[in-house]
């Protein structure tokens, strides 16, 4: 794959990661001359007759987002060589949150609450144009080596989705930050985004997640039917305002959390 042109455009140089519905990599646009991040769908989403049209449309919404907190999306299309979906954006230099926590366990209260404060802006931005993520985790959120904080893949989830729920892999890294209402299969709101938020919160500031299960069924079915635990009653000293925020953005309920990400 390394040196393979896409579209005639971006030449592929490095791997940077691999997930259940793409591989993601260092790229050169060979037209403005500027280094991006390319990624492409695994071949079997464009077998779905209908995903390469719900792919272009969500992929078309992201491209409106325009945020210092929202990785930015430069283009988009299938590959004529290869037949992949792909879509092209900005190259964030640093590491995914994910990593960071596999390193550090947790963050300190300030951190925590800076990372989460940045990605609800951008959540708020796109929820403000009609736009859900569904798809809100740590390692959609790119810690940049300056320490910014920038949230990616807004709308892949709900084209992968409609797509095809069965591919694996599409889904098992996702549930543990999924609400209650995706869990169910409901419509969801900007709300679901915030109960995401408030799982990611939650793991920042313990180094563990709310819920834990032997399986992505038995995960969901504790949200389903439980209610999260507070941290300080886990031991973990945080503000109380802090943890007061935490608690309503994880209610069961959407209509018991904050109206929105602002």
């Amino acid at each position: 794959m390394i040196g393979r042109q896409i579209s005639g455009r971006y030449r592929l140089n490095a791997p940077l990661g691999e997930g259940g519905m793409a591989t993601l990599w260092r790229a050169l646009d060979e037209q403005l001359d500027r280094e991006v991040a390319v990624k492409l769908l695994r071949p079997q989403f464009g077998a779905d007759a209908g995903f390469t049209a719900r792919f272009k449309q969500e992929a078309r919404a992201a491209g409106s987002l325009s945020h210092p907190n929202i990785v930015s999306v430069y283009d988009y299309g299938t590959d004529a060589a290869s037949n992949e979906q792909y879509i092209v954006m900005e190259l964030v230099e640093g590491r995914d949150l994910a990593a960071v926590l596999r390193e550090r366990g947790s963050l300190g209260v300030d951190d925590a609450a800076r990372v989460a404060v940045a990605v609800a802006s951008a959540l708020e931005a796109a929820h403000r144009k009609g736009i859900v993520h569904r798809d809100v985790k740590p390692g959609n959120i790119l810690i940049t080596e300056g320490g910014d904080v920038k949230v990616t893949d807004f709308g892949i989830a709900r084209a992968v989705s409609e797509a095809s729920m069965t591919v694996t892999g599409t889904t098992l890294g996702s549930v543990h930050y999924f609400s209650p209402e995706q869990a169910r299969g409901d419509e969801v709101t900007g709300a679901s985004d915030v109960y995401s938020l408030g799982i990611v919160l939650f793991e920042m500031l313990t180094g563990r997640r709310p819920f834990s299960g032997d399986s992505a069924a038995a995960v969901a079915l504790k949200r389903l039917n439980e209610d999260a635990p507070r941290p300080s009653d886990l031991g973990h000293r945080i503000p109380a305002g802090l943890e007061a925020i935490l608690m309503r953005a994880l209610a069961r309920e959407p209509a018991s959390r904050f109206p929105d990400a602002g």
